[in-house]
This record gives C-alpha cells, structure tokens and sequence, in this order.
C-alpha cells in the first residue's frame, strides 16, 4: 500500500498546486481534456487552447526537468549548441569564450525580480556561486553583469526604459547591441538628473569602462508587465503595447534574424482569464507565437518564497529560457575573419572608392562641357 500524506499536508498540498496550476480551471480546459482522449481536430485549436497545452507541457516536465536542465546549463560551453552548417566547422566560427544575454524591459517590468528568481533557482545548483544584487547598487541605471561559473553571463538593463521615451531607448538599445556592454555602464540619458558630483561620476565611468572587459552582446531577452499593459489596454491606452511592440520588433534586435526571447511577469496580478487574453493580445500584437519562445514567470521570490516549491512551473520556465537563449546564440555566431576575407574587403573599399573618383571627374568634365557649349 502506498504511503498516504496526512490530511493537513495533503490540503497544503493540492492548495499550492492549484497555485501553480493556475490555467486549470479555465473556461477552455475541459476542451483540453478532450483533446487528450479524442484525436484533435487541428482545425479547433485556437490560441487559447494552444496557451493551455504550453502550460500543461510545463507543468508535466517541471517537477522532474529542473535538475536536468540545471545540469546542462551546468556542463555547458560557449558553441556546444552550434550546429554545423554550410560545410563549415566548428573551429571556423567566431566563438566567443563567454556568451552574453542581455535582459531589456521597461521600467517595472520585473527584470530586477526576475535576476532573484534566478539566483533561487540557479544558486542552488552552483550555477551562480555569489550573493545577489539590486538595482540600488546603480546611480543612472546600467549594465550588472552576473557572471555564471565563467561560461555565461547575463546583462541586465536596470531602471528600465520609459514609455515616453521610446526613440531614446531604441538608439540606447541599439548602441549596446552595436558596441557591446560592460559590468556596471553607466546608462545617462538626456534630461536624467544629476544625482553624483562630476568626480564621482567620473570615477565610476571609469570604473565601468576600463576595469571590465567590453562584452558583444550574443543573445537578448525582452521583460514585459502583462498585468501593466493588460490594465492599459482595458483603460484605451495602447501606448505601453506600441512601446513593447517597437522594442521587440526594434532593427537592433532583427540583426541576426531572430526573435527575442519574451517573458511575460507580474500575470499573478490578473484574473485567470485576464492572464490568458492579455498574452494572447501581446503576442497577436507583436505577430510572433502564443507558446515558442514566449514564458509567463512569476518572481515569487519578491514575496520570500522558494519557487521550486511554491511554483515549480515558473522556476522550470526561467531555466528554459535561459537554455533556450544560449541555444539560439550558439547558432548566431559567424565566421571567423580570414586573410583572403580582409583583402577582398579592402579591394572592394578600394574600388568603391576609385568607382567614386570617376564619377566625380566625369560629373566635373560634364559641367565643364556643358559651360564651354554656353560660350560658343
């Protein structure tokens, strides 16, 4: 006979995996069911019913896939995850030896949550062998770096973009994905107040600029308030939606083809149906996928929870995420610059540059005949 919990454990029990399993009283979720047991109709999977399967996926493979995931994060390399293509090898790409996330959002999207949820579940298995931070620790905002057993590191935006100031953000934005970021950068905008002497601002751009190695950014993931831009769109407001939009959809971010990883916080604050519909509306907005590369994490560690406890599913989808961007990263490096590869670029500069030479002397001589037919 199997060992049966004691009542008030068993109440417990159930009582925090309702928590968790929060979809399960859905309108949509006896249509789930259905689709268990019968042979689906593709036809009627909608969105909603694609969002429920996605949850029930996690919730299936959470209790018993987060030791395992946290070991392949354990055991991974820079390029482990790069797939030969083209003929070319390994050894010919561009590899760097520490690959760099970078988390972006806007102000209170719960990137600074999310990093200590992060450390709960990554900590525990050695991934992250040091204390965790806050945003405090940052006069104008900036660039923390957690560096992770020397492998990975991932690059958080604190204070966050605004609203308001989109077209700031994005050529923020695109400076970083350009020239790259280092360990506490220093993030001033215009029209940020000055809040340090001119010496102590001084000392640490310094600080950030030349004490830190300058990181090429490899992979970026996008934060998102659900509950804020849900609450928005029900008041008329589409602005925080267009702003997520213009960051998701940003050139920065589609230079190398692929869509950023987006994760979707603060859902706990919403009803469940609310939850749901406001996913759908932010990923039918942004024309990507209702479940790929799309993740819907509560930070319960900001209420001193342990989540691989009190929600197992959303510890296991941070771990995914994380996976998930190094996989994609690892098939976006390039390869490496060759000497036949630099010569062909400077004789095509150099060319470029004599095809603009002729033309001038032949717009200059064009003008100069045209003049002399003036005079006859």
């Amino acid at each position: 006979m199997k060992d049966q919990l004691p009542i008030a454990d068993e109440d417990e029990h159930n009582s925090s995996e309702a928590a968790w399993c929060w979809w399960r009283s859905a309108a949509k979720f006896e249509e789930l069911a259905k689709f268990k047991l019968e042979m689906p109709n593709l036809s009627k999977i909608t969105p909603r019913i694609k969002v429920l399967r996605e949850m029930e996926r996690l919730a299936l493979i959470a209790p018993e896939g987060l030791d395992e995931l946290r070991h392949k994060l354990l055991a991974y390399r820079s390029g482990d995850f790069w797939m030969p293509t083209g003929g070319i090898r390994k050894e010919e790409m561009d590899i760097p030896p520490v690959v760099t996330l970078l988390l972006v959002g806007f102000h209170n999207s719960g990137k600074s949550s999310l990093v200590n949820l992060m450390y709960s579940v990554l900590g525990r298995s050695g991934l992250i062998p040091f204390a965790q931070t806050s945003s405090e620790d940052f006069i104008f905002g900036g660039a923390q770096c957690v560096e992770v057993d020397a492998k990975w590191i991932l690059c958080v935006r604190h204070e966050g973009f605004e609203y308001d100031r989109v077209d700031e953000s994005l050529e923020e934005l695109s400076e970083w994905i350009t020239d790259g970021v280092h360990h506490n950068q220093l993030c001033l905008r215009s029209g940020d107040r000055l809040s340090s002497s001119k010496d102590e601002l001084g000392i640490n751009f310094l600080r950030s600029s030349s004490q830190f190695a300058n990181r090429r950014v490899n992979y970026v993931m996008v934060v998102a308030n659900v509950a804020e831009i849900y609450k928005a769109l029900k008041a008329s407001d589409s602005n925080p939606l267009e702003a997520l939009r213009q960051l998701f959809c940003s050139p920065a971010l589609r230079k190398r083809n692929e869509d950023p990883i987006l994760i979707l916080t603060h859902g706990d604050k919403l009803s469940m149906e609310d939850r749901i519909d406001g996913r759908l509306k932010i990923c039918e907005y942004l024309g990507i996928m209702e479940t790929t590369g799309v993740y819907d994490i509560v930070c319960i560690t900001e209420y001193g929870l342990l989540a691989e406890e009190f929600d197992p599913i959303s510890a296991y989808a941070l771990t995914e995420a994380v996976y998930r961007a190094l996989l994609m990263s690892d098939r976006s490096h390039l390869p490496k610059r060759r000497i036949w590869d630099w010569a062909v670029l400077v004789l095509s500069f150099f060319m470029c540059c004599l095809g603009a030479f002729f033309a001038f002397l032949a717009h200059f001589f064009n003008k100069l005949g045209q003049r002399d037919k003036l005079k006859l």
